[in-house]
């Protein structure tokens, strides 16, 4: 199993994002991922570096494996990602892999075009994955449906194609995703919520496939740190998704977060001062199979998370 190290690009400018991940590495993190976003969730987090440029100064300078959680259709064109993901692969064999999701109003609404209903984002959605593969297998792609595609070819290619993740934060869009994903990515939560999501990925097409786990956590040198950490950068992120997946600007979800307190954010990420704790969650964690973890440490002390979970919580964990 991969401990990794979850770079937020909404809440640290690009160069400081790639020095902590290459920190991270030298620490003992074994694999990084990404969001890719075009605004932050609150001002309070302050960035929005583009992921995709990221990436590619990110995997020459760090040697693992790297992630990005993106929605290939929307703000962007199927066959733009499919090309982006294609030079990633070529140029680092082995190290790249997509996780795909329907998209949030956040980022997506951004070009002015109509906000489809759920259903009809997960129309398109498969629609991009099938072009993105055909154009990786060397296909020249005609395309007619939620977007269109005219004689698209991919001449830069990889010897293996990157795997696809599905991006679920519920059953039935994990149940969804298994028959055509090469695995499953998901978000931390309690674990009454979470193994239903893992459950319903695995029973539906998905056994054997890997699953991978993005852990929110804020660690801090003491309790009120942690918890306050939490609250200022990451209080926009813990209202229910069915409130938030037609918000379209920082503002909005600022003021969904007003009323949201410290103790509701302990519920939904994992907050502590003491790295022990961190070590049980983490093997509960790991205890349903996954192929690795992701760590988010939401708050702005990025440094002190990775010396010590180096130090105290990686090692007890693998």
């Amino acid at each position: 199993m991969k401990i990794g190290y979850h770079a937020s690009h909404e809440q640290f400018p690009p160069g400081e994002l790639l020095d902590l991940a290459a920190h991270a590495h030298e620490a003992g993190f074994d694999a990084m991922m990404c969001s890719d976003h075009f605004h932050p969730w609150s001002r309070a987090q302050g960035h929005s570096g583009h992921a995709w440029t990221w990436l590619g100064a990110a995997m020459a300078r760090v040697d693992t494996s790297f992630g990005v959680v993106n929605s290939p259709v929307g703000r962007y064109h199927p066959t733009v990602i499919a090309q982006a993901a294609a030079t990633l692969a070529s140029m680092f064999p082995g190290r790249f892999w997509i996780a795909v999701g329907s998209g949030e109003a956040i980022n997506e609404t951004i070009t002015g075009a109509e906000w489809p209903s759920k259903d009809a984002r997960n129309r398109r959605l498969l629609e991009a994955v099938e072009v993105m593969r055909a154009l990786w297998r060397g296909e020249t792609v005609n395309h007619a449906g939620e977007f269109r595609v005219a004689h698209a070819q991919l001449f830069t290619r990889p010897d293996t194609p990157p795997r696809v993740y599905v991006a679920a934060l519920s059953p039935e869009t994990a149940a969804w995703g298994a028959g055509w994903a090469d695995g499953l990515i998901t978000v931390s939560q309690p674990m009454d919520k979470l193994k239903p999501i893992v459950e319903a990925f695995r029973e539906n097409g998905g056994d054997g496939k890997p699953v991978q786990l993005q852990v929110k956590l804020s660690y801090a040198k003491t309790e009120e740190d942690a918890l306050r950490g939490a609250h200022e950068q990451w209080r926009t992120n813990v209202v229910e998704p069915s409130l938030t997946q037609d918000v379209s600007t920082p503002q909005a979800y600022e003021a969904l977060g007003e009323q949201v307190t410290p103790e509701q954010v302990a519920e939904a990420v994992n907050v502590s001062a003491d790295p022990a704790r961190h070590v049980q969650w983490l093997r509960e964690y790991a205890a349903l199979g996954v192929e690795a973890l992701q760590l988010h440490n939401v708050n702005r002390w990025q440094r002190e998370f990775i010396d010590a979970f180096a130090r105290e919580v990686i090692p007890k964990v693998r």
